[in-house]
């Protein structure tokens, strides 16, 4: 083929790449057909061999690869990091670049053309099986699995980095889903077994099952605990692998080895007793063996969780009452929990059940931290070992005076952590003013994964 061919044949490919990402404008912008854009769009899909259902709306992805399972290996990783056609255009033939802009167009049209009216809880949990398609499509790990929770796109962008770029498409991506289930008529649904069996637990619908709960009886009750008892026992089985993961206690050389065979120290063994080595049988004789210390220093520790119930909290509400429970079943830690808005209620007696703690918060309202301090200071009885970790976005109404508090309980000795949001992606906004107080403190706010928040508490804690 000649140079005049090749020019020719990339023209008309860069053309119909075009046809497919202005009718994916088109419909991002407006659901209404452009009849030129659509019947052309028709006549590429058919032309690649892809089948006419790329180009439905209503069809959600997770329908399309079950349908054509050959796709499946398609759209994972499309959007990733790297080499993608078009970038060298010796390596790749023009026909697999088209091909790509009719599955990238795809995979953005379901997930950002949420459209308008009704969500019906099928309409949601298809949404959010395609976001976990286009975060698999962008190379995040598990990406129907949101953060390691449900499958809501909470945790978008969670199997990444964790950067920036992560966390502003994880804000978008809850933002989308937030929207969706605003728009359902969820009581209605939660009525109905059949429907409510449908929904995907996610922070946002918790979220609005916990602004709503007082208004729910009978049968939509009961569902609404039964999603919030999924949800809540998801996350907690990842969080306590995270916490089981780090260490739990320096090595105690007071406590002499146990004499026990799981405690033999091999390498050591051999090493000490190198001197009785017999050259002529070619044995070693073992005069004296050696074993590992395993005792752990564990003081007793008390952890005081303060957390602000306010609504815009509730992800860093809902994962740190988790955590808290999980704390609470560690031996030799006392955990105590309270919640505040404008009140405080101590909520120490539920800590074990942080599903019973949801059911007990009521979202919103003022936020006024001197009441929750008047329930935290009694509470400290041994400062040098006691954490308080305070969860909140720091819009006080008594900003001085909760700072006070603060700073007196970080110079009693406490060991203080303030915590903005604790979420698998979204990125909280803090107070500027408690934010620059707090760092000039020495108790900068911790900000992103709930795996930071884990790491402090083990630090404290051994």
């Amino acid at each position: 083929m000649n140079r005049h061919s090749e020019n020719s044949t990339a023209s008309a490919e860069q053309n119909r790449r075009q046809v497919l990402y202005w009718r994916l404008l088109a419909r991002l912008f407006d659901s209404d057909e452009q009849p030129a854009l659509e019947s052309a769009s028709v006549a590429i899909v058919d032309d690649l061999g892809l089948p006419a259902a790329l180009l439905d709306p209503s069809v959600s992805v997770d329908t399309l690869v079950q349908r054509f399972p050959e796709l499946a290996a398609e759209f994972r990783d499309l959007l990733a990091p790297g080499e993608q056609p078009g970038e060298r255009p010796g390596e790749q033939e023009a026909g697999q670049q088209v091909r790509r802009a009719a599955l990238v167009s795809k995979l953005l049209l379901n997930v950002f053309a949420t459209g308008a009216g009704e969500v019906t809880a099928t309409r949601l949990a298809a949404w959010q099986q395609d976001a976990g398609w286009f975060k698999q499509a962008l190379g995040c790990e598990d990406g129907r699995q949101a953060g390691g929770t449900s499958g809501g796109a909470a945790g978008a962008g969670g199997g990444g980095g964790g950067g920036a770029g992560d966390r502003e498409l994880a804000s978008v991506l809850a933002g989308l889903e937030a929207d969706l289930v605003s728009r359902m008529r969820l009581r209605e649904v939660l009525a109905d077994p059949a429907l409510a069996r449908q929904l995907t637990p996610s922070m946002s619908l918790i979220e609005q099952l916990l602004r709503d709960k007082a208004n729910l009886s009978g049968v939509a009750l009961a569902n609404a605990k039964a999603l919030i008892r999924r949800f809540v026992d998801e996350v907690a089985e990842v969080l306590r692998t995270q916490v089981e993961k780090t260490s739990v206690g320096a090595i105690d050389r007071s406590v002499p080895p146990k004499r026990v065979f799981r405690n033999l120290d091999v390498e050591r063994t051999i090493w000490k007793n190198l001197v009785n080595w017999n050259p002529e049988d070619q044995r070693l004789y073992v005069d004296r063996l050696y074993y590992r210390r395993t005792a752990r220093r564990t003081t007793p520790a008390r952890m005081i969780v303060v957390v602000d119930q306010s609504g815009s909290m509730v992800d860093a509400m809902v994962n740190c009452t988790i955590l808290a429970s999980i704390f609470a079943g560690l031996p030799k830690v006392d955990v105590h929990l309270i919640a505040y808005d404008t009140r405080a209620l101590d909520l120490t007696s539920w800590v074990n059940d942080p599903f019973e703690v949801l059911l007990r918060t009521q979202l919103g309202g003022g936020t006024d931290g001197t009441a929750a301090l008047t329930l935290a200071q009694p509470k400290v009885s041994d400062p040098r070992n006691t954490v308080v970790v305070w969860i909140s976005d720091f819009y006080e109404w008594q900003c001085e005076a909760v700072f006070a508090g603060l700073e007196a309980l970080h110079r009693s000795g406490v060991r203080l952590i303030p915590v903005g949001s604790v979420s698998s992606g979204g990125q909280q906004s803090v107070n500027p003013w408690f934010r620059q107080r707090l760092k000039d403190l020495g108790t900068p706010v911790i900000s992103g994964h709930i795996r930071k928040l884990v790491f402090e508490l083990k630090n404290f804690l051994t």
